[in-house]
């Protein structure tokens, strides 16, 4: 198949973007790792987006959080509209994984709440994998967890086409096998029957339903439909129906899952009984004959993940599961996000899964085959990557060895802003010397980020500069979603003058109105005060063309050190690049967006009237709509509102 990747964008490679490009395309011809540090504000996406159309291999974008794989997968779905741009997390808005606590003696339930439009995303990109080679997935973690491996999916899909004589009966009931329901509701995974007309839902979009008419048992027409208003959109000589759930198993396939699951379960109650461990026995017996009961009623049960293996007779107990990793080409392309953060995210799932799990084996919750159940393990993810490109303002330990510590640098912004300048002053009388300071920059109309190492200190200066005259706000991990979202919105319209917290490198904080970054007790080393850290802090105030930080500090410690002569080497470059092409610097220019509350109240009925059930109903109509838009950056926001109300 054709692997045709086209970047449509007005946009052109500027500041060394294009040396970026040429570099890294050039290493992909004979290295397996490449590093690209790239400064915060350089364009890293573009960049990557620029490769990817240039070396057009299937491209898998992993990010070490939703917010930010959100971000990815909205740039670069504008950026290929042409191609399948998909996106693939976890499907759960909630998500309480199944444990024990024997300290306690405490058992938890596994408590989820599925997200259908995340569910259909999902489906999108296996669709995608399977049927074209021009796919770029944006990923969370979730891409390293044990999936239904793609022979087997393929297995499921079956083609209709014109003139094709069926059963209708019969083509109903395979329909139901894979997955999808009869339903008045035609949301993806649904299908009704009317006469001769079947109009299907697939599983993977709800921009379209598929119109199937038929007469005396043959196929007349296929008919691509739009999923509103019922528009014709596109007429189809044949099309693949996939699986609706990609859990649907062949009746011989469920029967020896569960005939070896009978076999296992009586090995390990003859273990209890051999040990005497009463307990642990019963429990084992009452959970898993009812997960029996189950699959031989319906063909699925709940926690059906912990039978994995059971539907995969050709992996041994210990072998790697199938992934996301399994659905793309031998010769595909990952690119890393943030590798600093995603690398030892990846490196520290599967012994938090495998500590888990164990507990729930010892103790008779679960059999010794859950542990099959997992995400890889870090060398096995070594084993499924091909070419990797890692992106980073500050690559870590792990991607800097892969690739014998030769980076491919971007340093210099298409705006021409450089990084900011950086001094040191004692600690003593830090707090009035801040008040001067962030006076300064509300007299210019600018913003202020104060950066403290605990919870109860960040409060303390928060109440202290309120109590002096000023607008402070407290970031901190209690707030809510869309909270967080509102302090921010709030602080760039200047309702608020400064935000102090302890950890504001988060993705997302990128305020083109904050030009002052304070760093109190800049010299405590550890992992908030670590040279990448305080790299990544001085990225705060690197979008305002007055960026400015200040580290207040006793000591001068080799992190400080490193970070500093870091910020004046880029500076350097930055500068000498602008003056040998004439440019001036300019701040970011960043729509301040609506607060979102607002926005919704602006509708016929008030949100702050409604009860909590209406309330939620009124949301999820907004997050379908934003999600049909394509505004899954509002989706997502809403969506994290809906949970915190169901909470």
């Amino acid at each position: 198949m054709e692997r045709n990747f086209e970047l449509i964008t007005d946009k052109i490679p500027s500041g060394d973007q294009p040396r970026a490009i040429k570099e890294i395309l050039e290493q992909l011809k004979s290295k397996d790792h490449i590093v690209l540090l790239g400064a915060t504000g350089t364009g890293k996406t573009f960049t990557m987006a620029n490769v990817i159309e240039k070396y057009k291999r299937p491209t898998l974008v992993m990010a070490h959080n939703k917010t930010l794989a959100n971000q990815l997968f909205i740039e670069l779905k504008d950026l290929f509209p042409n191609n399948r741009v998909e996106y693939y997390i976890s499907n759960f808005d909630f998500y309480q994984p199944e444990a024990y606590l024997p300290k306690t003696d405490t058992y938890i339930e596994k408590q989820s709440v599925q997200n259908w439009q995340i569910e259909m995303m999902r489906n999108s990109a296996l669709n995608a994998l399977t049927s074209r080679n021009d796919v770029i997935v944006v990923s969370s973690v979730a891409s390293i967890y044990g999936h239904r491996s793609p022979d087997e999916y393929k297995k499921h899909h079956f083609e209709i086409s014109l003139k094709q004589k069926i059963n209708k009966n019969e083509f109903l009931h395979k329909l139901i096998k894979l997955g999808y329901k009869r339903s008045s509701d035609l949301s993806p995974g649904n299908f009704i029957v009317n006469g001769d007309l079947i109009e299907l839902a697939p599983s993977w979009t709800d921009q379209f339903n598929l119109r199937i008419d038929t007469f005396d048992d043959v196929i007349e027409e296929i008919v691509e439909i739009d999923s509103l208003n019922k528009d014709v959109l596109k007429f189809y000589k044949s099309f693949t129906i996939t699986p609706a759930n990609p859990n649907v198993f062949s009746q011989s396939l469920l029967a020896n899952a569960v005939k070896n699951i009978k076999k296992d379960l009586k090995e390990r109650l003859s273990y209890f009984e051999k040990e005497d461990l009463r307990l642990e026995k019963q429990r084992l017996e009452n959970k898993v004959n009812f997960d029996i009961e189950q699959f031989e009623e319906f063909g699925m049960t709940s926690g059906i993940e912990n039978y994995s293996i059971y539907f995969e007779p050709w992996r041994k107990s210990g072998e790697p599961p199938a992934t996301l990793f399994s659905y793309f080409p031998k010769d595909f392309l990952l690119i890393v996000d943030e590798s600093h953060m995603s690398i030892p995210q990846i490196r520290g799932m599967y012994e938090g899964d495998k500590s888990r799990k164990e507990s729930l084996v010892k103790y008779g919750f679960r059999l010794p085959t859950a542990l099959d159940n997992r995400p890889l393990r870090f060398p096995e993810f070594e084993k499924v990557m091909n070419k990797v490109i890692y992106t980073s303002a500050t690559p870590g330990d792990y991607e800097l060895g892969k690739a014998n510590h030769k980076v491919v640098e971007q340093i210099i912004r298409p705006t021409g802003l450089i990084d900011p300048t950086i001094e040191i002053r004692k600690e003593e009388n830090q707090i009035n010397d801040l008040i001067k300071e962030i006076q300064i920059r509300k007299d210019r109309n600018e913003r202020v980020f104060i950066n403290t190492t605990t919870k109860k200190l960040a409060e303390d200066i928060a109440s202290f500069l309120t109590k002096k005259g000023f607008s402070i706000a407290y970031l901190h991990s209690e707030l809510k979603t869309f909270q967080r979202e509102e302090v921010l919105r709030k602080l760039r319209i200047g309702f608020y003058d400064g935000i102090v917290g302890i950890n504001l490198l988060k993705e997302g904080i990128d305020v083109p109105e904050v030009s002052l970054l304070a760093v109190l007790e800049a010299d405590k080393e550890g992992f908030l005060r670590n040279t990448r850290s305080l790299i990544q802090m001085i990225g705060r105030v690197a979008r305002n063309v007055n960026g400015h930080v200040i580290f207040y500090a006793t000591n001068f410690t080799k992190s400080m050190k490193e970070a500093i002569r870091e910020t004046e080497r880029r500076r350097e470059i930055q500068l000498a690049f602008n003056k040998a092409n004439n440019i001036t610097p300019r701040t970011i220019i960043k729509k301040i967006p609506e607060p979102l509350i607002e926005e919704l109240a602006q509708k016929d009925v008030k949100i702050s009237a409604l009860n909590k059930k209406d309330k939620i109903k009124m949301l999820e109509k907004e997050m379908t709509l934003a999600a049909k838009k394509y505004d899954f950056e509002k989706a997502i926001k809403l969506r994290d509102m809906i949970t915190e109300l169901k909470g």
